[in-house]
């Protein structure tokens, strides 16, 4: 573990006290400015000078949805922030020095919230047409200073997960984080992280990275081996990422961000699904207080279904599952022409990860892996239930492993030469198998011909 994911684990373990202390101010207001102060001050302390880079992001995305069409400013708020995510990533070709890794995944979550900010008020004024459904968007229009402090807020800055503002304007001013015991639901949560923690630590060195570009795992290794290798390597890089996963939900959930009535639905990403619900139990305080609450909108992984779900695609849905939602909901589901929907929606997330050929390579895959799957499991999976089922998923689950284990080597690699020389070491061992299968047939072949020519 290097000093970069000590620093990130301390800042995640500091959000998660804090919580604590944002509780305490019940004034809406000095709770919206206290929790940007910290956020300005986490954004400063990593990033330095290099904290012009998401303010600059912040400035320019905040008059673009306060002032632009609204019919079109999340197109401008995308390709605005998506080409400066790029060329933040590549200053060091422009002469600026290159920004910290920490100040990287600023920049991510800084991304989706605010191009996810401007599609909630474009739909937000479209919905304005149909009176039926404008309840479930924005109460009210953001001002810019509405949209620096969702940005700068302290909670879900470095490592999400992501939330809408519309969360973020209920955790501000509407006071159902107060009839929940949020230590109770925090505790519950925090305890999966130590887990992945030490699962990471002690297969990473029984196990570590580094082994697959030597030598002797390329040249000397067996097949089988190699291939059960990739197995610990996928475990530790889904601990690894699990660990930071659950702390950042543990910061939101112990701060009361995400705190919903289980009777209005919640759901990852989304919120409350049923807000007819909400406005009901907002009309009637004392019914609020009776109410169950849950944090759902802010669950950022099903650990169960990461591990054990049978198939690619459901596993998917398992993991990162609020910045799948974002995916899903502003890049799936907007593009017009269904064939290429998840291509374009890979290439995003892929490009949104960073500039390493790695991370195309991973995300790239599954375009191709999904369809034949989907195959496969339409035929000999889906007509069944009961006992039958619940086999077929195992047998299922044993290619679903492999297939997440080999796409997930590129991403962990990243360079180019590594990632060929780690999958082509696969490719090598077969090709020498089968020269080395091929040589009596040559030499019988060789014979015969001789024989031939000697009749």
């Amino acid at each position: 573990m290097g000093i970069d994911d000590i620093i990130y684990i301390v800042l995640l373990l500091f959000a998660i006290g804090f919580g604590h202390v944002l509780k305490k101010i019940e004034d809406p207001e000095q709770r919206k400015w206290t929790a940007s102060a910290v956020g300005f001050m986490i954004m400063l302390t990593v990033s330095g000078l290099h904290i012009i880079h998401p303010l600059f992001c912040i400035a320019i995305n905040a008059l673009i949805i306060t002032y632009a069409d609204k019919m079109k400013c999340h197109i401008f708020s995308f390709v605005f922030t998506f080409v400066y995510l790029f060329f933040f990533r590549t200053t060091i070709y422009f002469g600026i020095p290159y920004p910290p890794g920490h100040t990287n995944l600023i920049h991510m979550m800084l991304t989706l919230k605010l191009v996810g900010l401007s599609f909630e008020v474009h739909d937000t004024y479209k919905a304005k047409k149909n009176s039926s459904d404008k309840h479930e968007f924005l109460k009210q229009e953001p001002t810019p200073t509405d949209i620096f402090h969702y940005s700068l807020c302290y909670i879900g800055l470095l490592a999400g997960p992501y939330y809408r503002y519309r969360t973020y304007y209920d955790f501000i001013y509407s006071p159902y984080w107060k009839y929940t015991d949020c230590t109770k639901q925090m505790t519950k949560r925090f305890l999966l992280a130590p887990m992945a923690a030490v699962i990471y630590i002690v297969f990473l060195n029984l196990f570590p990275w580094e082994y697959g570009q030597s030598d002797e795992f390329v040249y000397e290794r067996p097949l089988w081996y190699r291939i059960l290798y990739m197995l610990p390597q996928f475990l530790t890089f889904r601990m690894r990422l699990m660990t930071g996963m659950v702390l950042s939900e543990c910061s939101c959930i112990i701060a009361g961000l995400g705190a919903y009535p289980t009777t209005t639905r919640p759901r990852t990403g989304t919120g409350p699904q049923d807000y007819i619900k909400l406005l009901e139990l907002d009309e009637h305080p004392e019914q609020l207080k009776k109410e169950d609450y849950n944090f759902d909108t802010v669950y950022n992984i099903d650990p169960w279904g990461v591990d054990f779900s049978p198939t690619v695609r459901t596993g998917m849905h398992c993991w990162n599952t609020t910045v799948q939602y974002w995916l899903a909901v502003y890049t799936y589901k907007r593009m017009s022409n269904k064939s290429l929907r998840t291509a374009f929606t890979m290439f995003i997330s892929s490009y949104w990860h960073g500039v390493y050929i790695g991370y195309y390579l991973c995300l790239g895959s599954v375009p191709f892996y999904l369809p034949v799957e989907d195959i496969y499991d339409k035929l000999y999976r889906q007509p069944y239930s009961g006992t039958k089922r619940k086999i077929i998923d195992w047998i299922f689950w044993v290619p679903r492993l492999f297939a997440f284990s080999y796409m997930s080597l590129p991403f962990i690699y990243l360079y180019p030469d590594k990632i060929i020389r780690n999958w082509g070491c696969f490719l090598r061992k077969m090709h020498r198998k089968s020269s080395k299968d091929s040589q009596p047939k040559k030499e019988l072949i060789e014979g015969e011909k001789d024989h031939v020519k000697s009749e």
